[in-house]
């Protein structure tokens, strides 16, 4: 049973569930032994895993199930292809909502395979980040529904990352959340875009000090710098100021609401990932 659930993406209570509300179960009876899913009763309940995640209810997706071939189901990844993001939004706040990891993952990792960063970022993972935030404002709850989607994020966009060439470029771009902002998401997708065009990156990732981010730029003499802070006690303009002359000066550009008021004198604001790529990419001169 357990190598169901994981192939599902579901918990074994859930297929327990399943089997005792709609007969849903394995249907080998062999006498002595533990009861097997043959292929047909993975079908059926790859139907009804999709089915429910399409928004049906689960009695409902139970009856349709109950009546598919190995021929209608299927795949887990499959499950995800041949909808737009608004449908596939739904899909994966869905999973998400119902603590389903592996399957948000799996969501996560089948678009951004099919698309840039940049499309997976803007098109589909802010914006469900966007969408639980809202909705933990308006009813105080869901607070793990969202490090569960941050975590899984995290982990595509760093395989994303670990999956690209190591670029041979001299002068990395120096990437880092600044003082004590615990907000990495943003960096980490902007590191991936980069990465993924071949700019080689040098990710200081959160709460890096001023004095990290001094010393980094002394010894790499990096081509740009992108400084993030989420949050105004964050933003402090006195880190633009400190940093290191070294030539040719590198291109400073900061991102993140933390900046919004202030005087941003030696840097240049930019408010999306790909403003943030084409910026830096005209810095290294591609």
């Amino acid at each position: 049973m357990a190598a169901v659930a994981r192939r599902l993406g579901v918990a074994p209570g859930t297929l327990r569930t399943w089997d005792r509300r709609y007969g849903l179960g394995p249907s080998d009876h062999s006498e002595g032994h533990h009861r097997k899913y043959s292929e047909a009763d993975l079908a059926r309940l790859i139907v009804m895993r999709r089915l429910i995640i399409s928004g049906v209810a689960p009695a409902d997706a139970a009856q349709e199930a109950l009546v598919a071939t190995p021929e209608s189901a299927l795949t887990t990844t499959e499950i995800f292809s041949a909808v737009d993001e608004s449908a596939l939004i739904e899909q994966l706040h869905r999973a998400a909502s119902a603590l389903n990891g592996d399957l948000l993952e799996e969501g996560l990792a089948q678009y951004l395979a099919d698309h840039t960063v940049e499309q997976c970022w803007q098109s589909v993972m802010a914006p469900l980040l966007v969408r639980v935030g809202i909705e933990w404002e308006k009813s105080g709850k869901g607070i793990e529904v969202e490090h569960l989607i941050s975590g899984a994020i995290l982990r595509v966009l760093n395989a994303r990352i670990s999956g690209c060439e190591k670029s041979a470029m001299p002068r990395p771009v120096l990437i880092a959340s600044v003082g004590e902002d615990s907000h990495s998401l943003a960096i980490t997708a902007l590191a991936a875009a980069l990465t993924d065009r071949g700019i080689s990156v040098q990710f200081l990732g959160a709460r890096t000090p001023a004095v990290a981010i001094n010393e980094v730029v002394r010894k790499v003499a990096p081509s740009a710098i992108f400084l993030w802070a989420q949050m105004i006690t964050h933003a402090d303009v006195e880190i633009i100021k400190g940093i290191p002359s070294i030539r040719p000066k590198p291109l400073v550009l900061v991102g993140g609401p933390g900046w919004d008021s202030c005087d941003l004198t030696g840097a240049q604001r930019v408010d999306d990932l790909m403003a943030a790529c084409a910026d830096i990419e005209r810095a290294v001169g591609l």
